[in-house]
């Protein structure tokens, strides 16, 4: 028995992870078998039987024809297809061996999670790292120094270019792929993986980002895995890791969008630890706002009203807050701190602070929360006579478009894996909260699910911190991984995929009046 799952053993795809779909065979189209649960039990259960046939040795068996050996990703009838060009029917199930009837495509995606197993112990290893030393938003020296050598290190030597310090002093960017062959070599498609690494100050990794972090290199590797073992001309795709500082604070993704690092990519990926299983959670926008408040020093018994009291006017202004809300949607939210409020009792306050997140389901809504919360502390300042500073914070964070193409296609390729996603309903309804990923979508395709990590502790807590660092954390981890890199793998072979989550992403845009960002 499996107690992860509560599974027995021969429910579960020796080496890869892989786990039985429940019920329902896909659709056969033309000669293209996909792998629906039937196939995918009949080869589990016959690689348990015999346990040499592992998924590597099935993934060796893509592209095998007659007459020798042909990448069966790039087959047309007269020549290699370029991935732009090769059509989801071109597949052709194998035959014969315990992968009878699987398509190539299901057998390179056992072969990117297997590149995954086999690199556990180093992504494992590299997320442990990154726990151990936390850092806060724009000061991870040193998960970036770990990042940057894991991928320097990576074998075969050399096969990654790594750019250290990209655009941000702890930001960095890997690429892997083939060099352009002649001027009218086409454009390779990129796809991107996201890292995150900040912690958040005094409790460390209490949001996950070391296991975010883990994803996306290993997502990155199982793809890389599976396409540079293809027989034939090297496939016209850059897969790109991103490493991107200051989530938590300050929006390194934002900055990297300024700095043009996303420009060149067509679809990103990433997935972010919680309590469950979600494809999409609709993470609001966010507006943040630094307020001042400059008053006048007094003896606060001997002579107080010769004082303004600068504190005075951030109660207020807290009070005013929480009397707005009775009028606020309820998609809304505004929660702040006073980060100031005097330095002695007997001193009348000449100076306060405070800082307040505010948050709406869409960025077109942010300005209209922001002016009542606006008037809200200006008022605070006329009545107590002091004068009022607003400071808006370094970047706004949009809400996460949703793309429901792609996380259809996360959705199928995570229930091979056996990962039980929440309901629809459930994940347009669940609590949320803000990303600067959200930005990223509006600029390129992307994708940013949720994952289980085995404990029920909550994001933001000492407990979740202490299960992010667990050894339990890695199963699910790494399941995520393997069903990101499955997804990008269907992106590269199914074209009309890839037009779909481009339509989505357009359609998108338009409901947000944002379309002219594209075109």
């Amino acid at each position: 028995m499996d107690p992860r799952r509560g599974l027995s053993e021969p429910d579960i795809f020796l080496g890869s992870g892989f786990l039985l779909a429940a019920e329902g065979a896909e659709h056969v189209s033309g000669d293209t078998l996909e792998a629906g649960p039937e196939a995918w039990e009949r080869v589990s259960r016959e690689l348990w039987r015999q346990p040499e046939k592992t998924p590597s040795a099935c993934a060796g068996a893509v592209g095998r024809e007659e007459g020798g050996i042909q990448p069966a990703v790039l087959r047309s009838a007269d020549r290699p297809a370029a991935v732009g060009t090769m059509r989801p029917e071109e597949e052709r199930p194998v035959e014969g061996g315990a992968c009878a009837g699987v398509s190539q495509l299901e057998l390179l995606k056992l072969r990117a999670a297997d590149c995954i197993d086999e690199a556990a112990e180093r992504l494992g290893a590299l997320s442990r790292a990154i726990w151990s030393k936390p850092e806060l938003a724009y000061e991870e020296h040193h998960a970036h120094g770990v990042l940057t050598r894991f991928f320097e290190s990576e074998p075969p030597a050399g096969s990654w270019a790594v750019q250290p310090h990209y655009q941000l002093a702890t930001a960095f960017r890997a690429e892997w792929g083939p060099p352009p062959r002649g001027l009218a070599a086409s454009r390779p498609l990129h796809l991107g993986f996201l890292c995150e690494y900040d912690a958040l100050p005094g409790i460390g990794h209490a949001c996950g980002h070391n296991l975010i972090a883990e994803v996306g290199a290993a997502a990155a590797l199982g793809v890389k895995g599976c396409l540079e073992g293809l027989p034939g001309p090297p496939l016209p795709v850059k897969v790109v890791v991103l490493g991107t500082p200051a989530e938590e604070d300050g929006g390194g993704k934002i900055d990297l969008i300024e700095a043009g690092a996303f420009t060149n990519l067509d679809v990103v990926f990433m997935a972010h630890p919680s309590q469950e299983n979600a494809a999409y959670l609709p993470d609001a926008a966010e507006h943040d706002l630094i307020v001042k408040y400059y008053g006048k020093a007094s003896h606060a018994a001997a002579y107080p009203w010769e004082g303004l009291n600068a504190l005075d006017a951030a109660v207020l202004a807290y009070n005013n807050l929480s009397v707005l809300r009775q009028q606020m949607k309820p998609t809304w939210r505004v929660h702040g701190i006073i980060k100031n409020g005097g330095v002695k009792p007997n001193i009348i306050p000449s100076y306060s602070e405070l800082i307040y997140y505010l948050r709406a389901p869409s960025v077109k809504e942010l300005p209209v929360l922001t002016k009542k919360a606006e008037d809200c502390f200006r008022a605070a300042a006329l009545a107590t006579g002091c004068t009022v500073e607003i400071k808006a914070g370094a970047h706004d964070y949009y809400n996460v478009l949703p793309n429901k193409s792609l996380w259809k296609a996360y959705v199928e390729n995570g229930k091979k894996l056996g990962i039980d996603f929440i309901s629809e309903d459930a994940m347009f309804n669940g609590p949320s909260g803000s990303t600067d990923f959200g930005n990223v979508t509006f600029v390129v395709p992307g994708i940013h699910p949720y994952f289980y990590i085995g404990s029920q502790a909550l994001n933001h807590t000492e407990q979740y911190t202490e299960a992010a660092g667990s050894q339990e954390a890695q199963f699910y981890t790494l399941r995520t991984a393997k069903a990101l890199a499955m997804t990008a793998l269907d992106v590269i072979f199914k074209p009309e995929l890839l037009e779909k989550i481009r339509e989505d992403f357009k359609l998108k845009l338009r409901e947000e009046e944002f379309l002219n960002t594209v075109e």
